[in-house]
């Protein structure tokens, strides 16, 4: 009995000590996962905006990139337009001449830049006359008009060796009919692009 009397006071003791320890150390508590809620719904909606604004930018500069290049095709084909034009003006003469008129030269300096921008194009110049003349006769003034056109544009820098001539004299006439206006036009001398034509660039001015 004795023993058992110590041995109370020993277990209740146990017993205080494990309930001091237990309030001391409360059990952990685990925090909740956060629901999705607004702010969640705001990051979701930034981040979905922001990938369709990058969409939106790639598809503007590849749109602006297009427009570019189709722009630089087209001066690229309006300038190789103005080069053709200029190189196949015709050159008109008065009537029996071969000399050069003011707007024949004019014509000529033109054709100039063209060559000069075009190094691999090569030309015929085609001497014609109108009706009048015998044909022996208007095969010589057709060349000699056609030789005063390439005179002109050598003087001027162009190679000679890009530039044939010849003559059809009165046998391809641009306009039907026997009086002046057909004539005017018939003595002419044509330019024909023989070489170098397929891609023209920009005459420099």
């Amino acid at each position: 009995m004795i023993r058992l009397s110590r041995a109370v006071p020993l277990l209740a003791l146990a017993a205080a000590s494990a309930v001091a320890a237990c309030r001391r150390n409360p059990p952990a508590q685990t925090q909740p996962e956060p629901a999705a809620g607004p702010d969640a719904d705001a990051i979701r909606r930034a981040r979905e905006d922001s990938i369709a604004r990058a969409e939106q930018a790639r598809r503007d500069e590849e749109a602006r990139r297009a427009r570019e290049a189709e722009e630089a095709r087209r001066r690229a084909a309006e300038a190789a337009g103005n080069a053709r034009a200029a190189l196949t003006a015709v050159v008109y003469y008065e009537f029996d001449s071969a000399e050069l008129t003011d707007a024949a030269r004019s014509t000529l300096d033109a054709k100039v830049p063209a060559m000069a921008a075009n190094p691999g194009v090569r030309i015929r110049i085609v001497g014609h006359t109108d009706e009048r003349g015998s044909d022996e006769y208007n095969l010589a003034l057709g060349q000699r008009r056609a030789a005063a056109a390439k005179r002109y544009l050598t003087e001027r820098g162009v190679e000679g060796g890009r530039i044939d001539v010849i003559s059809h004299g009165e046998e391809r006439p641009a306009v039907q009919g026997s009086d002046e206006s057909a004539w005017q036009q018939n003595r002419r001398a044509e330019f024909e692009i023989v070489a170098g034509g397929a891609s023209l660039n920009a005459a420099n001015r």
